[in-house]
């Protein structure tokens, strides 16, 4: 579980007071629709986060055009990264929900850089399905995303 869930409503969150600029930011990129500012809690220097201007709890309650501003903001801001600090990896990490380890009710991607032995992890346990039940979720999936053609 995570450490700290921020379950305040929507436009008294810590990210919605940052965007207001009611509590400080070390800001690093802003546009109409998103901003870009260091995580206080610095996996590695230029750790940062995206996050859309309008409040939005999780992915799925963004528009296909914010969903696309912020991937372009994280690509922008990962350029800006590999330029200051020279990390040879890269991750992009978007939690939604607490059971998907979402901390703060803001939809946010974190961009953080690696380095060799930063102690960073990502527990990813395989369940290696059979290719028959990988069919059937796929075919799961296929009807699904039919609703959005």
């Amino acid at each position: 579980m995570p450490e700290f869930v921020d379950t305040s409503p929507p436009g008294q969150c810590i990210f919605c007071r940052l965007i207001a600029g009611e509590i400080p930011a070390s800001r690093v990129y802003e546009d109409d629709v998103t901003l870009a500012f260091l995580d206080l809690a610095q996996l590695n220097p230029g750790h940062a986060l995206v996050t859309i201007k309008r409040h939005a709890d999780t992915l799925l309650d963004l528009t296909p055009d914010e969903a696309a501003a912020a991937m372009r903001t994280a690509h922008r801001v990962a350029q800006g990264i590999r330029k200051a600090f020279d990390p040879p990896g890269l991750t992009l990490l978007q939690c939604n929900g607490v059971e998907g380890g979402q901390t703060v009710g803001h939809f946010h991607i974190h961009v953080v850089p690696r380095f060799a032995d930063d102690g960073v992890g990502l527990v990813w346990p395989r369940k290696d399905p059979p290719r028959e039940v990988m069919e059937a979720t796929a075919a799961r999936l296929r009807d699904a995303l039919a609703v959005f053609a």
